[in-house]
C-alpha cells in the first residue's frame, strides 16, 4: 500500500501533471465542497521548486474558475427561487446583504477566506453584482493567498523532502 501511495504521489508532482492536478484540486476546493488546495499547490513546489510561480497562478486560475461558478450558482438560485416565491429575509441576513451589496464587487478580496469565502462569491451572484469585478477581485484575494501560503510554507518547511 505504501509503495502505491509513494507511487501515486510521485506520479502527481510530475510537472506534467502537477499542474494539471493543482489546477483541477483548486478549482474543485472553490466550489461548495470542503476541500484545501494549498497542501496540492505546497506538494508540487515542495518537490518541483522551479514550478513556484506556475503553481501560484495555476491555482489561482483554478480557484478564481471556481468562484466564478459559484457566482453563477448563486445568481440562478436567485432568479429560479425569484420564480416561486416573494424574497423575505430575516433582519441579520438583510443587514449582512445590505452591507455586501454596499461593498459590490470589492466584498470579493475576501473569496480566499476558508469556510466564508465560496459562499460569499454565491451571495455575489445572488446579489447581481456585477461578473467580471467580482471574478478580478476573486483572483486578487486568491492569488495573494497562494503566494503567501505557498512561501510561507516554503519558508516553514525548508528542507528537502525528496520522494526518491
Amino acid at each position: 500500500m505504501e509503495a502505491w501511495i509513494h507511487q501515486l504521489l510521485h506520479t502527481l508532482s510530475l510537472p506534467e501533471f502537477g499542474l494539471s492536478t493543482v489546477f483541477v484540486v483548486a478549482l474543485i476546493s472553490a466550489t461548495l465542497l470542503p476541500m484545501g488546495s494549498e497542501p496540492v499547490v505546497f506538494g508540487l513546489v515542495k518537490l518541483n521548486p522551479e514550478l513556484f510561480w506556475p503553481a501560484v497562478v495555476v491555482a489561482t486560475l483554478g480557484n478564481t474558475l471556481g468562484g466564478a461558478i459559484d457566482w453563477w450558482m448563486g445568481y440562478g438560485a436567485h432568479s429560479a427561487l425569484d420564480k416561486y416565491r416573494g424574497s423575505a429575509a430575516n433582519s441579520q441576513h438583510a443587514r449582512a446583504l445590505r452591507w455586501l451589496e454596499k461593498l459590490g464587487p470589492k466584498a470579493c478580496l475576501l473569496s480566499w477566506l476558508p469556510g466564508v469565502g465560496d459562499p460569499l462569491c454565491a451571495v455575489a451572484g445572488w446579489l447581481r453584482l456585477a461578473f467580471w469585478p467580482c471574478v478580478m477581485y476573486m483572483a486578487i484575494g486568491k492569488f495573494l493567498r497562494y503566494l503567501v501560503m505557498t512561501a510561507g510554507l516554503l519558508w516553514v518547511f525548508p528542507q528537502d523532502w525528496s520522494l526518491t
